[in-house]
């Protein structure tokens, strides 16, 4: 596939070199790292001005994409609707399905159920977003630090008039395991519970942001309850990616 560009903001050469670099469409398709922004829509949107294919893919530093992975997203953006503004790899429906699969070495699962056709979401996860430079889409340099951009974007493209679609494109997210949110997140969550006040409640792959904050009190619950469970969960992220790939039966993509 032709008419793309990797985007990435990075603060460590070390997890972008062991994941992300690795990545063997980087032999054919230009990447574009973005150091030590002060937040990823600032990054992100360095990164657009930067650029100038029509398409942008936006991945985290520890993403992997297996060979063949290029042809699939070709395969995968023929698919879409014309209206398409931004599409990703894992999504929560409108119905708050989680839409995939990925990998996750913080889970120690592939995770998101594998639809026939896009499915229209409320939400993205930030390890891999799809961008159609046409629809003018810019990430929102108020929202700060580096959550909720996903749920973001996807708001800001529906009320654009613009279609944001999860589907069928598989990775490695090599993350590594969190026990809990830091205050960063609750900073993230209090800006798009202002912001997007008339379209409450959405539902994020973390939380839901609800008038009251309630749900994010209960999930922080919800999270020190099962901190031992989910550390026993995750894999860590030591292993070779290509091996994780391998493992997920995903060492060579297709359409």
């Amino acid at each position: 596939m032709t008419g793309f560009v990797l985007a990435c903001a990075s603060h460590s050469e070390a997890i972008l070199a062991a994941n992300l670099g690795r990545s063997p469409l980087l032999s054919h398709v230009p990447l574009h790292v973005e150091a030590n922004a002060p937040s990823a829509a600032i990054a992100y949107n360095r990164a657009l001005d930067a650029t100038t294919a029509p398409v942008v893919v936006f991945a985290h530093h520890d993403v992997y994409l297996p060979p063949g992975w290029e042809a699939l997203l070709a395969t995968r953006l023929a698919e879409l609707p014309p209206d398409w503004g931004v599409f990703g790899s894992f999504g929560i429906g409108l119905d708050e399905a989680h839409i995939g699969p990925v990998w996750s070495s913080s889970l120690g699962m592939i995770v998101g159920r594998v639809p026939m056709a896009p499915v229209p979401v409320q939400a993205f996860d930030e390890l891999l977003i799809v961008l159609n430079r046409a629809s003018g889409l810019r990430f929102d340099e108020a929202l700060p630090g580096w959550h909720m951009y996903g749920t973001d974007i996807a708001q800001s493209a529906r009320v654009a008039g613009f279609g944001a679609y999860a589907g069928a494109l598989p990775c490695i997210h090599n993350d590594r395991y969190h026990e809990a949110l830091g205050t960063d997140f609750d900073e993230a969550y209090r800006f798009m519970r202002r912001k997007w006040a008339e379209a409450l409640p959405i539902r994020t792959p973390i939380t839901k942001i609800s008038r009251s904050g309630l749900h994010l009190k209960r999930d922080r619950w919800r999270n020190r309850q099962s901190a031992e469970f989910r550390e026993g969960m995750a894999v860590g992220t030591d292993h070779p990616v290509e091996t994780l790939a391998a493992r997920c039966g995903w060492s060579r993509l297709g359409p």
